[in-house]
């Protein structure tokens, strides 16, 4: 079982910057796809990045050049540096854990306000 705990979410201003983490139990985090996902006010859940096991990073166009997926298999955590921050980015991020083509978890979510 991999369970998923979301932490660094918070309210910061445009232009700012915040880090999110996702610490992931279990002993297979090196060996799945992890990804960064949010959810606006009345909006769809949609993709921000996603991270293979080999390090292979894909972002959504509205964050390039803005945000960072990275994971450190040592610790079983993935993180998302987000810089430059806008309103338009706030939002619930979760994580997510892709562990089998039929298979994934999902965390609770963090709550991300950016001010204007």
């Amino acid at each position: 079982q991999v369970q998923l705990v979301e932490s660094g979410g918070g309210l910061v201003q445009a232009g700012g910057s915040l880090k999110l983490s996702c610490a992931a139990s279990g002993s297979i985090f090196s060996t799945i796809t992890m990804g960064w996902y949010r959810q606006a006010p009345g909006k769809q859940r949609e993709m921000v990045a996603v991270i293979t096991s080999g390090g292979s990073e894909t972002y959504a166009d509205s964050v390039k050049g803005r945000f960072t997926i990275s994971r450190d298999s040592a610790k079983n955590t993935m993180y998302l540096q987000m810089n430059n921050l806008k309103p338009e980015d706030t939002a619930v991020y979760y994580c997510r854990a892709i562990i089998r083509s039929y298979l994934e978890r999902w965390g609770q979510g963090t709550l991300v306000t950016v001010s204007s």
